[in-house]
């Protein structure tokens, strides 16, 4: 088995633990709940770059347009992003997030930016908590 197949599955299990280990017992949002997404989007980030190095800047447009499973996998993150941004957007603009950087990270990065949005609003929402309690 390649590498590839072992990042694939590992990967994949550390998806279904997290959904599964929320979804039973996540009942209010943590103080350092920002640090998950914050984490993954840097691992991420380290893992794209790895990536681009080895392969090249567009070597994902290739895998994208190679038969219909690559233009499958496309469609499902366009849409994935397009739903994180969606539940996300009301809550960054309470927040006052600067939308249009968050925007051009977010297209140009995707689930990197995405992840890493959601960590930053997370991270404010907790501060403006935290503050309102001193007041």
């Amino acid at each position: 088995m390649l590498i590839h197949s072992y990042l694939a599955f590992f990967s994949g299990g550390l998806a279904v633990t997290y959904i599964l280990f929320s979804a039973l017992y996540s009942k209010q949002s943590k103080p350092l709940t920002w640090m998950f997404p914050a984490a993954i989007s840097l691992l991420f980030l380290c893992f794209s770059v790895f990536s681009i190095i080895q392969e090249g800047p567009l070597g994902f447009w290739y895998e994208h347009t190679r038969n219909f499973w690559g233009n499958q996998i496309w469609f499902d993150l366009l849409i994935a992003v397009g739903i994180g941004w969606t539940l996300l957007l009301p809550l960054a603009k309470e927040l006052k997030m600067n939308l249009v950087i968050w925007a051009v990270i977010v297209l140009s990065t995707g689930c990197i930016g995405l992840s890493a949005m959601l960590a930053r609003a997370l991270y404010l929402k907790h501060r403006d908590k935290v503050n309102l309690g001193r007041a």
